[in-house]
């Protein structure tokens, strides 16, 4: 299966503590059957030096496929991957968050099942296979768990890890959703929606993660696990 380029989405919102790090580790990736990769920088209008750190970047690294967009007001992650969904040029595309919880090395593992011909969509799940995940916040198991469950339900699907930030797409079939949430409604959106195309084939293989505590930067909240339910019940019974 031909597969020239893969896009990577990175939302980044006051992220100045581990954006280089997280761009350095996507520039240093080499992906099989020749890949290449093309990331797409979207600044939602941080308030600290995140834009400053992403220039810089840019500036050290002249080789690198990596294009940087601004939001002039905050408008919230969906929004972001809005903005790097439109301007995508990849044949598939991954989003990836600018902290450190996911790891960019194993794009691997989702860019797999489509060069072998089966999938049009994987999404990485941070609650299956054998990688290291770190033990943090009971509430937060159950809420994902129970997320994930009413999405399925909606949806028909068997997914475990709706709300995973590695979904890798094709792009053609993600650029013609509709897609409407600005924040964290993104991800059950965008399930509903992707299961509902036609003979889409989606595929699932665990992942490792590394989570943050609120300390270290972790912005989701129990409002979002509320907009979340509200956008699975919406999408789901009305696409």
């Amino acid at each position: 299966m031909e597969f020239k380029k893969l896009t990577v989405i990175v939302p980044a919102y006051n992220e100045e503590k581990t954006i280089t790090n997280i761009l350095n580790k996507l520039n240093d990736v080499v992906l099989i059957g020749g890949i290449q990769k093309e990331i797409i920088v979207v600044n939602d209008c941080s308030g600290d030096n995140t834009e400053q750190m992403v220039q810089a970047f840019i500036a050290n690294n002249p080789n690198c496929d990596i294009k940087y967009y601004k939001h002039e007001v905050n408008k919230g992650k969906g929004a972001a991957l809005h903005t790097g969904i439109a301007k995508a040029t990849g044949d598939y595309l991954i989003v990836q968050d600018a902290d450190l919880e996911y790891d960019p090395n194993e794009f691997n593992l989702l860019v797999k099942p489509i060069l072998d011909g089966f999938a049009d969509v994987v999404y990485g799940s941070r609650f299956v296979g054998g990688r290291a995940h770190r033990i943090l916040f009971f509430w937060h198991s159950i809420g994902n768990a129970f997320l994930t469950h009413l999405s399925n339900a909606f949806n028909n699907l068997n997914l475990t890890d709706m709300e995973t930030c590695y979904k890798l797409f094709r792009r053609d079939i993600v650029q013609n959703l509709s897609l409407k949430e600005n924040r964290f409604g993104f991800e059950p959106e965008v399930t509903a929606k992707i299961a509902r195309v036609p003979d889409i084939r989606i595929y699932e293989i665990g992942i490792s993660y590394y989570g943050r505590t609120y300390a270290e930067g972790k912005k989701i909240n129990w409002r979002d696990g509320f907009r979340a339910i509200y956008c699975i019940v919406k999408y789901g019974l009305f696409g």
